[in-house]
């Protein structure tokens, strides 16, 4: 749920945030608002196919993200625990987790999008109960990450905003190949 999809019952269980919280949970909202509306009057189909040379499609993306999203909020709270260690994964680990940028037999559009929605969710509960921003944790093991770094809870929810919004230009361009449609412009 985005910040400007609120329920009656969310206000009343949610104080209104302000600030560097309110500022995050907008951006954020953006970002995914531009990465769902890529999908909009798609098929199934239409949101599992690949039209560039990648594996990427609609689909895929946004199960990526969602994936990435849960990921990422699960270390603020719990840390490198949370996440895989990325130097210790096999062939099987990898190829289930390409299994992220496809749509798979079964999987519809419709679902894709509502466990992205429960993610999203999930992590603004997190930013609107979350003690301190300044909370550190280390960094899970991967050979893309410097030794022993530790990110704070903010920098995570900046690189989930970041992640979100570079995958919103990936869509943005695999729904152009499908029919010509655009988030922008």
């Amino acid at each position: 749920m985005t910040v400007s999809e609120t329920t009656t019952r969310d206000v009343a269980e949610t104080p209104a945030l302000t600030g560097e919280r309110a500022d995050l949970l907008e951006m954020l909202a953006k970002h995914r608002h531009f990465l769902r509306f890529t999908t909009r009057d798609l098929t199934d189909e239409q949101a599992g196919l690949r039209t560039t040379v990648s594996e990427l499609c609609l689909g895929g993306l946004i199960k990526h993200v969602t994936s990435a999203e849960r990921g990422w909020a699960g270390f603020i709270v719990e840390g490198p625990s949370a996440m895989p260690d990325f130097t210790a994964m096999t062939e099987a680990d990898w190829a289930r987790r390409a299994d992220e940028m496809r749509m798979l037999p079964g999987e519809t559009l419709a679902g894709v999008l509502d466990a992205y929605e429960d993610a999203a969710r999930r992590t603004d509960e997190l930013v609107a109960t979350l003690p301190d921003l300044d909370a550190t944790q280390p960094l899970p093991r991967a050979p893309w990450f410097e030794g022993a770094a530790h990110w704070s809870a903010r920098r995570v929810l900046m690189h989930i905003m970041t992640e979100t919004a570079q995958h919103a230009g990936h869509a943005d361009i695999i729904r152009e190949s499908i029919d010509g449609a655009k988030s922008m412009g």
